[in-house]
């Protein structure tokens, strides 16, 4: 059985059934996820909720209790041998402690942030949990240090664009490479001539409610300082139409005149020279793609106040604190991260600026963006995940 509870782990835990599906093909699997998960061969008992933070969390409690009931009723009757959690931790904590009762062995992937807030999560886990797999090499010695049982794995943002890029022809190795993004601009019906700017929203429904404006302005003065600049915008897969309709809407009405609207993030951002993305995985895929990028953010007041009294880290952007944690005596540039009342368009497009206009900065952006790609080469996580899955079922 694999839970997961939004956008970016229903990703995961779709490479993670693939894999498992390829290696075991009379497997049966069970969970809660999305389309794409579903696709690649769970039997779904509910779909993810998607929301975040303490104001947002508030309209969903009742879908999430509905599915908790659902994942608890399921334990009992279907009793997976593994189970496998992918972050979201408020619910797939609880579902640990269930499954535990039930003498259930009990994966998680992903951790928990334990290393921003919550740090005596770390011992609960280790009472709870049979193995960790984690995503990000500091991980690993935070978990080794208490006792649990850990594994840096690498990450499947990887795993992804991996596939994409052999996929077109090319390897790891290309990526950045001018003829690839023109490939790729082209595979997305652009001008494979003129370089791309890309605008990523967020996949929550509040993500894009405070950022559709910030990115709407950022595509008027795209069009007025850089007019040759093509502007694409990934709509995250587990938007419903409305959603997409909204940013469509929003964006169309900033009148730039080369816009376009994909589905695939990936390929999306290997055709890009430039982005502006909401925090969250996707600044990683970025870094991992090598596309220099400013950060934003918006969380409503009261989140934000409660955040800053909790959390324990410099940085919001998963580039930023790799760059702080996983590589050694760094003290180079930092990606530019723009929160709450500074996340407008002056200041978006001071950074890009200073992207776009700024060789020198760009070419130093472009070599913090290896040092963080290098951290997860030759590592494949869904597959090493989908073998430490079979060891527990065999154990």
């Amino acid at each position: 059985m694999i839970i997961t509870g939004e956008s970016s782990g229903e990703l995961y835990g779709s490479f993670l059934a693939a894999a498992l599906r390829e290696r075991n093909p009379g497997i049966r699997l069970s969970g809660v996820g999305g389309e794409r998960m579903r696709s690649a061969g769970v039997e779904l008992l509910s779909g993810i909720a998607g929301a975040f933070g303490i104001v947002e969390a508030v309209g969903a409690y009742r879908r999430v209790r509905e599915t908790f009931r659902k994942v608890c009723e399921a334990l009992r009757s279907f009793r997976p041998q593994v189970l496998v959690l992918i972050d979201y931790p408020d619910f797939n904590m609880r579902v640990a402690r269930e499954a535990k009762r039930e003498g259930i062995r009990i994966l998680y992937y992903v951790s928990p942030q334990v290393w921003a807030w919550r740090g005596k999560r770390v011992k609960v886990l280790g009472e709870l949990v049979d193995r960790m797999a984690v995503l990000f090499p500091f991980e690993e010695q935070l978990y080794t240090e208490a006792g649990v049982p850990c594994e840096f794995v690498g990450h499947p943002a990887m795993d992804e664009i991996g596939e994409t890029v052999r996929s077109a022809g090319y390897g790891v190795g290309d990526i950045g490479r001018q003829e690839v993004r023109r490939t790729f601009r082209k595979d997305r019906g652009m001008d494979p001539g003129r370089p791309v700017l890309v605008l990523m929203p967020g996949s929550r429904s509040h993500e894009i409610g405070r950022l559709l404006p910030v990115m709407a302005e950022a595509t008027r003065e795209m069009g007025r300082r850089y007019p040759d600049y093509q502007v694409a915008v990934p709509v995250a897969p587990n938007l419903d139409g409305a959603a997409e309709s909204a940013i469509r809407s929003s964006l169309e009405g900033a009148g730039h005149p080369a816009l376009f609207f994909t589905r695939d993030a990936v390929r999306t951002l290997l055709a890009a020279d430039s982005a502006v993305i909401a925090s969250g995985t996707s600044t990683l895929q970025a870094a991992l793609l090598g596309v220099p990028m400013v950060v934003v953010y918006k969380l409503s007041p009261l989140t934000y106040w409660l955040g800053r009294l909790l959390v324990q880290v410099r940085h919001i952007s998963l580039v930023n604190i790799l760059l702080d944690k996983s590589v050694a005596d760094d003290s180079g540039l930092r990606i530019g991260e723009l929160l709450q009342g500074k996340a407008g368009r002056e200041r978006v497009m001071e950074e890009l600026g200073g992207i776009i206009g700024n060789a020198s900065r760009r070419e130093e952006m472009l070599a913090q963006l290896e040092k963080v790609r290098r951290l997860f080469l030759g590592k494949s996580a869904s597959l090493r995940t989908a073998e430490m899955v079979e060891d527990l079922a065999g154990g």
